[in-house]
């Protein structure tokens, strides 16, 4: 038993000083990155920028009175198409095509004025003559103001 315990004391101490120069080495590196890193940088954690809103996609109204009729945008690249949709999506109807830009920032809310495009709309009996047109995003949602038959509504849309 008096052999044992030698071997077991050296393999004790074999086993601590393996663990320790681990440790010291990697205590040493975070200690000189953390001096290196911390001589060009404040203490201060780096904040991270948010990221403005990804609007490209498809939008579907939520604040239609009928369920199988409403207002569905696309925002591909730099346009932004709306159609008048009815019959549970089966018949579409040009309202609007016309110019996006995408917001640049986190803020909200973000607006944007749409120039409409001309050619793609003088033939659709249902789309908006404005030459221009408002939109905002807020909460997640994009709303601007529709008119149809003197009737002039605000529509609300949510990404699909």
């Amino acid at each position: 038993m008096n052999k044992l315990t030698p071997i077991a004391i050296a393999a004790t101490i074999t086993a601590a000083l393996a663990l320790t120069g681990c440790s010291t080495g990697s205590d040493t590196a975070s200690s000189s990155a953390s001096s290196s890193s911390g001589s060009s940088n404040s203490t201060e954690p780096t904040k991270e920028v948010d990221k403005p809103a990804d609007l490209t996609g498809t939008w579907k109204q939520t604040n239609s009175a009928a369920a199988d009729s409403y207002q569905e945008a696309e925002i591909t690249g730099n346009v932004i198409t709306i159609n008048w949709v009815t019959d549970n999506g089966d018949t579409k109807s040009i309202y609007w095509v016309g110019s996006f830009a995408a917001p640049t920032d986190a803020s909200t809310p973000y607006k944007w004025t749409s120039t409409r495009d001309v050619a793609a709309t003088e033939s659709a009996m249902l789309a908006s003559s404005d030459a221009t047109k408002e939109f905002t995003f807020q909460d997640d949602s994009i709303s601007y103001s529709a008119s149809a038959l003197g009737t002039t509504t605000t529509i609300k849309l949510k990404k699909q």
